[in-house]
């Protein structure tokens, strides 16, 4: 960022007045303004002139350097009047003292800072430089990209004469080499996917500009598009030699020889040239340690000389196991810390969940670390595999420990394990890991006597146990020397004053041999979960119970007020006594977590205690109605006019109430994994048909993509449980909602087979929500499978059962799912009037999100009429919306949309750069989708003069088509038979 352009010396203003009189522009048309009026420069030679002055860094140019610079070798004869003329016109118009006459030439002096946007860019290319020194990327990128953004087009537009000529090109290479440092940092940063969009359009723009090919091909590479990366030095070499007879530059073919052979280096980020080191991003993740941890000095000293192993060996992996309630975690927590200063890139820790129902997913922890090690959203891929192999390749060269706690088994772990030098991780597990390779493992018991009395005493205090010692080894005898049942006991004891340690002592002993039960397996963790719970009031204990009966990671205090039945203040008062026992964890304001074994328990007296029985069942009915009827309302926020909610099974246990659509989408993604949690406990039990129906108010969780695999494991087994019942009605919603699960994912056939199968049962049922939906869904899928006359029979159905259900917005939807298949049918005139019939349903309704919908099928039809600047206009309206309203799939099928409409006005640029877009978000339609997107950026990367990468996005998109055995593989393998010979 060195080589920008110089500009006049600034000096501060003496005033406000003055720092406010006047400005100029040079970096796009030449341009003055005072305030906010903006000043008349006056004719093209006038306005070079004003330019000349500007960038001649504050000294005089002569009468003759001005002729020159606007004329060049044959000036007019009348020139010199001419520039006395326009220097005249200017000085009228300016502040006085800025245009000066000196030694029969003129300077332009005294600007105030901020005055001329040129010397604003040149301050924070100069400070980013600074920032980027110093390590601060994220800042660097910033500052960047607010000088970047003073470019208004072309520098100097419309300035005639050789002075403006030269200094637009020497402007535009500045800003060039300001983009191409932006670009570098970006990957630097991990931003690969985003970057990639952004310099296919360039590339295209500069197609002999080396440096942004060799950033294209690493950012591609990084993406997972190896294949498209080795294309695009391809095409430059031909290029290269096509046009200049010459081969790339070195680095060019140093980096292509780098990416055949797989370079593991070209993973991660290159550190910067500076002696500064670059402040990365260091996770700090571990818990708090207990402050009153006690004794397993052996187990420290063994677990720490491991860790400290870490260093110079691939990686140090200890697995410690023990039964629930052992200490497992809260030894490796204090482990963990005690080891921090060896492991300065940061420390990783996730509860696993192992112990409960649902065991935390490898592939989301995955997420969750890269997220945590500064990768963004847009740079994690989808799979598994993926996931763990740039989780590996991040963390290569750093020294990080990753404590993953409560595992369900090997399998699970094996993802998560760094397997890189200087790393290290420790796991906790209640069982031993045998096939977790080059593991140490370390099987943990409980303490030794001496341990659990000093335990014992540093909760309860010196005093009080030092005037009662017996009765103290009989209370830790008693509990088997575990260390959770201690710590249970002894806050028990610590929290009421007006107890002795005989009285508790006598109070274990008293209570059915319970003590003895703790030193019996799985079943210590009970009975010493069962020494609080007995010291619990009737109130709290009953909350406890009912508690335990909701699955879900978490409740919020208002889905407790539900399960209690309870006014919220009186339900908070009960929680928070609760977590002081330590029997319920505080999530995170107004939101409360069970222990998965404390949640067995809570069941387990639920089972015991609940009077009457029916209560567990009362419960969790009011929990589900508390869901179904917030949901529903959610719908209707969104959806104003939407007859679906009139449907819905009726609840007895009011919702919460929203006044934003914001808010209402908060709270639906935020709950999110509980409702599906709600729903799958559910389809046992006569809530099944409002479990149903919870599944169509969140249906969004579904088509935006954000719960997509929650949503349907969900169904699926809503689905199973319906058809096992008998129960015809929830059988065809549960498989209408299924249908939508599969369209999202592009899996067309098995979406049909679900919807079939609806339409079939909703005729048994004689239910109008599926008869409905079920036929504009199959409308939808044969829009895909193009059985143009299949689509238009079931949309047809579908809009008479709208009108006849009195459902304005369904019927809005299918008549722009009927508009597409109109225009497939080549009645593009039809389907414009379809599309924008669909619209003026949504507008008279003041729908949002719909309305995107409405929009899309518009542009599209539009599009194919060749009207593409109204196409444009609705698509780019549509890509808002869906922005909006946070459907990013949406978002990726929209700019798909957009860059069809580019590619077809021959702008192939933007076509390129909204299909790596649309790659970027993804889309409704799965692998399916991508293969359409990388079939239109193959088409405007060869229109561009990249065939070599437009052949490699033609081969993954065969390779999809194949798999899947769609019918555009005949298309794609068109596109790659070689051109006749002429």
């Amino acid at each position: 960022m060195d080589g920008g352009p110089r500009v006049p010396e600034q000096r501060r203003p003496s005033s406000a007045a003055e720092a406010a009189a006047v400005r100029f522009s040079v970096l796009g048309p030449v341009r003055a303004w005072r305030a906010e009026e903006s000043l008349n420069t006056g004719s093209p030679q006038q306005r070079a002139l004003l330019a000349a002055l500007l960038l001649r860094e504050g000294r005089t140019a002569t009468a003759a350097e001005l002729i020159d610079a606007l004329w060049g070798t044959e000036p007019p004869s009348q020139a010199l009047a001419a520039v006395r003329t326009y220097a005249s016109r200017l000085r009228k118009i300016l502040d006085p003292g800025v245009l000066v006459s000196e030694s029969g030439g003129y300077a332009v002096r005294g600007l105030g800072e901020g005055a001329l946007d040129l010397a604003t860019a040149q301050d924070l290319a100069a400070e980013a430089e600074k920032a980027r020194g110093a390590g601060d990327l994220s800042q660097a990128r910033d500052v960047l990209n607010r000088a970047l953004a003073l470019w208004d087009g072309e520098p100097l537009a419309g300035v005639p004469g050789p002075y403006a000529d030269a200094q637009r090109a020497r402007l535009e290479e500045w800003r060039l080499q300001l983009l191409e440092s932006r670009l570098d940092m970006d990957l630097e940063q991990g931003c690969h996917a985003e970057a990639v969009s952004e310099l296919t359009a360039l590339t295209a723009a500069h197609p002999l500009r080396e440096r942004l090919r060799e950033l294209l091909m690493l950012a591609l590479y990084r993406s997972g598009r190896q294949a498209e990366a080795l294309a695009v030095y391809a095409d430059t070499r031909r290029l290269l030699a096509e046009e200049l007879g010459v081969d790339p530059r070195p680095g060019l073919r140093e980096l292509q020889q780098r990416i055949l052979r797989a370079d593991p280096a070209l993973a991660e980020p290159p550190s910067p040239a500076s002696e500064t080191p670059v402040v990365a991003v260091r996770p700090a993740q571990l818990p708090a340690t207990v402050p009153d941890f006690t004794g397993r000095s052996a187990f420290v000293a063994e677990l720490s000389e491991v860790l400290a192993s870490a260093e110079g060996r691939v990686m140090a992996v200890s697995a410690l196991a023990g039964i629930g309630g052992v200490g497992k975690t809260t030894l490796a927590v204090h482990v963990a810390h005690q080891a921090r200063s060896a492991f300065p890139d940061g420390q990783l820790y996730v509860d696993l969940q192992g112990a409960g129902a649902r065991a935390a997913e490898p592939e989301t922890v995955l997420g969750s670390f890269l997220r945590a090690l500064g990768t963004p959203d847009s740079a994690i891929p989808d799979s598994l595999d993926d996931r763990a192999a740039l989780y590996r390749s991040v963390l290569d060269g750093r020294r990080v420990l990753v404590l993953l706690d409560n595992a369900k088994d090997a399998a699970q772990v094996r993802p998560l394990l760094p397997g890189t030098e200087g790393c290290a991780a420790l796991v906790t597990s209640r069982v031993r890991m045998v096939d977790l390779a080059g593991a140490h493992l370390v099987d943990l018991d409980v303490m030794s006597p001496d341990e659990a009395l000093q335990l014992f005493t540093r909760i309860v205090g010196e005093e009080r146990v030092a005037a009662e010692r017996e009765a103290a080894l009989d209370v830790v005898a008693a509990c088997g020397f575990l260390p959770l049942a201690i710590r249970i006991a002894a806050s028990r004891l610590a929290a009421r004053r007006t107890w002795t340690v005989s009285v508790l002592a006598a109070k274990l002993a008293d209570e059915r041999r319970r003590l003895d039960e703790l030193q019996a397996g799985d079943l210590a963790v009970k009975a010493t979960f069962e020494l609080g719970y007995g010291q619990l009031e009737p109130a709290q204990a009953r909350a406890f119970r009912l508690l335990g009966l909701a699955d879900g990671p978490d409740i919020s205090l208002a889905a407790a007020a539900a399960v209690l039945a309870l006014p919220s203040e009186e339900t908070e008062d009960l929680l928070e006594s609760l977590v002081d026992t330590s029997l319920l964890e505080s999530a995170a304001p107004g939101r409360y977590r069970l222990h998965d074994l404390v949640r067995l328990y809570a069941r387990a007296c639920a089972e015991r205690d609940e009077q009457p029985p029916a209560e567990r069942e009362s419960a969790m009915s009011r929990l589900l109605d508390f869901y179904l009827s917030t949901a529903a309302g959610v719908y209707a926020i969104e959806r104003p006019g939407d007859r679906l909610v009139d449907h819905l099974e009726p609840t007895s246990y009011p919702g919460l109430v929203f006044t934003s659509p914001r808010a209402a989408q908060d709270w639906l993604y935020n709950e999110a994994n509980c409702v599906m949690a709600c729903v799958r406990q559910s389809v046992g039990s006569q809530r099944l048909r409002r479990a149903v129906d919870l599944l169509w108010a969140v249906k969004d969780l579904a088509e935006s993509g954000a719960n997509a695999r929650e949503y349907e494991v969900a169904a699926t087994a809503v689905r199973n449980a319906a058809r096992a019942a008998g129960d015809t009605r929830a059988e065809g919603r549960s498989r209408t909602a299924l249908t939508n699960v599969h369209l999202v994912a592009g899996r067309f056939d098995d979406a049909d087979a679900e919807a079939r199968l609806a339409m079939k049962l909703a005729d048994e049922a004689h239910d109008p929500l599926p008869n409905c939906w079920a036929p504009n869904d199959r409308g939808i899928i044969a829009i895909y499978q193009n059985r143009h006359a299949d689509g238009e029979t079931y949309l047809q159905q579908a809009i008479d059962n709208f009108r006849a259900d009195g459902n304005d917005v369904g019927e809005a939807s299918a008549l722009c799912n009927l508009s597409r298949i109109r225009l497939a049918m080549g009645r593009t005139v039809s389907a414009i009037e379809l599309a924008q019939q669909g619209i003026d349903i949504y507008d008279r309704m003041g729908l949002t999100l719909r309305l995107a919908n409405g929009r899309y099928a518009l542009g599209i039809a539009l599009t194919q009429a060749g009207r593409l600047t109204e196409a444009l206009d609705q698509l780019t309206d549509s890509l808002t919306l869906f922005h909006d309203n946070r459907q990013p799939l949406w978002e990726g099928v929209t700019h798909f949309r957009i860059a069809e409409v580019h590619l077809a006005a021959d702008r192939f640029a933007l076509a390129a750069q909204h299909a790596e877009q649309a790659i970027a978000l993804r889309g409704i339609g799965g692998e399916w989708r991508r293969g359409t997107v990388l079939t239109v950026l193959g088409k405007a990367l060869a229109r561009l003069g990249q065939p070599d990468r437009a052949t490699a996005c033609w081969r993954e998109a065969l390779s999809i088509y194949e798999q899947l055995g769609s019918a555009e593989a005949t298309e794609v393998r068109a596109l790659l038979a070689p051109a006749p010979a002429p």
